[in-house]
């Protein structure tokens, strides 16, 4: 089915696989050099699945179960429509043929001038420089269009030094350490929590130092 659905995707136009009805108002679909950030949908979800049951990667985050079938791949894009999963949540696919990659997102946070952003990756497109294109396009859009926002945190598990590296590519700054729920574990974790305010993307935002 998945290897169906690329080449579906192959097939069509960028402009066809960018249907009007996948574009949302405040979630503008978001185009990189290599990557098309767009809502997820119901053609992901035997790719979300496949990628999203893995341990590797479900560790990593906080709130992915383990193991993970196409029903929570389906729920979760139901979820992801009905705006119940953060604010602004994505898919990241490939800009050349739509392959599904993984998802990132914005979430608000108690402080109405503070969002933070996450990401995951399927583990076959690690260290190809996919998940800092995602989050530099994520960041951009969220300086560029919220102009209430001063501020964008992240949190990493202290172990994962993959996602320490995006987000120091990304400016981030560190700001302390704690703990934080691991669904996939069943248990807490220890998180390292970054901040890129502002004034520092400004300087940084055209991200030719940081690549």
């Amino acid at each position: 089915m998945q290897g169906e659905l690329l080449r579906e995707d192959q097939s069509r136009s960028p402009e066809e696989r960018l249907r009007p009805e996948r574009l949302r108002t405040d979630c503008p679909v978001l185009l990189s050099e290599r990557l098309v950030l767009r809502a997820p949908h119901e053609e992901d979800i035997d790719a979300l699945a496949h990628l999203a049951n893995n341990a590797n990667v479900a560790t990593m985050v906080s709130r992915m179960p383990h193991p993970y079938t196409t029903n929570d791949a389906a729920d979760f894009v139901r979820r992801t429509k009905l705006g119940e999963i953060g604010k602004c949540v994505y898919a990241i696919t490939k800009a050349e043929n739509g392959a599904f990659l993984g998802c990132c997102g914005v979430e608000p946070t108690a402080d109405p001038n503070t969002v933070e952003i996450g990401y995951w990756l399927g583990e076959p497109y690690w260290n190809q420089g996919y998940t800092t294109e995602a989050a530099h396009a994520l960041i951009d859009m969220v300086f560029r269009t919220r102009e209430n926002v001063a501020q964008i945190d992240a949190r990493c598990r202290v172990m994962n030094v993959a996602s320490r590296r995006v987000v120091q590519k990304c400016g981030f700054q560190f700001q302390g350490s704690g703990l934080a729920a691991s669904l996939a574990l069943g248990s807490t974790v220890s998180v390292e929590w970054y901040r890129l305010d502002r004034k520092t993307w400004i300087s940084l935002r055209s991200w030719g130092g940081l690549r």
